[in-house]
């Protein structure tokens, strides 16, 4: 699904409509299942972990001079900065605190201070192998961070949030093969 779908399927918060109560958000035909605080979490803790893909991505154009290692890059800045956006919208629709940043050290996937160092200090076919296995490791702990908000009572239920759950699901493991080949082609 392109951005463009995935404002229109997220609704009046990305195109502008009106806002729905913090308990349930309409839908045409009924209300769609209440977000959990587990959901509010998850969304805040997204959003830190985003902004680690969207730094890591940061790097490549100084890094690599893998062409297609470059378009993966502005692919995760692109679409990492738009869900942060609708992060921030749902967030904020529902008087959730979006928060400024906080410790996502603990998170799924995280690379490490020592780890973004030592990418940061790579460069060329190094740079570009680095760059994968972290960025592999970084999107799988997205996916965790999926399962364990659908484990979550009544967590990832509310629509627009299962909307844009399933969309990252499907973008991440899509990126995560992508990588996978790219990886086994500099090998």
């Amino acid at each position: 699904m392109n951005r463009m779908g995935l404002a229109l399927c997220l609704g009046g918060l990305a195109c502008g409509g009106t806002q729905p109560s913090p308990e349930t958000t309409d839908v045409p035909g009924g209300t769609s299942a209440p977000y959990v605080a587990a959901d509010a979490d998850f969304m805040r803790n997204m959003i830190g972990h985003h902004m680690q893909a969207i730094e890591m991505a940061a790097l490549v154009p100084d890094r690599s001079t893998n062409e297609t290692v470059g378009l993966l890059a502005r692919r995760i800045d692109e679409s990492q900065v738009f869900e942060i956006g609708l992060m921030r919208r749902w967030l904020e629709a529902r008087n959730e605190h979006t928060g400024g940043p906080h410790d996502t050290s603990g998170m799924a996937g995280m690379a490490s201070r020592a780890q973004m160092s030592a990418l940061a200090e790579a460069d060329g076919e190094a740079f570009d192998r680095l760059f994968l296995e972290l960025m592999i490791r970084h999107h799988e702990g997205a996916l965790v961070m999926l399962e364990a908000l659908q484990a979550a009572e009544g967590g990832g239920l509310e629509l627009e949030l299962y909307t844009l759950t399933s969309h990252i699901d499907a973008d991440q493991r899509a990126e995560i093969s992508r990588m996978r080949r790219m990886l086994n082609a500099l090998q």
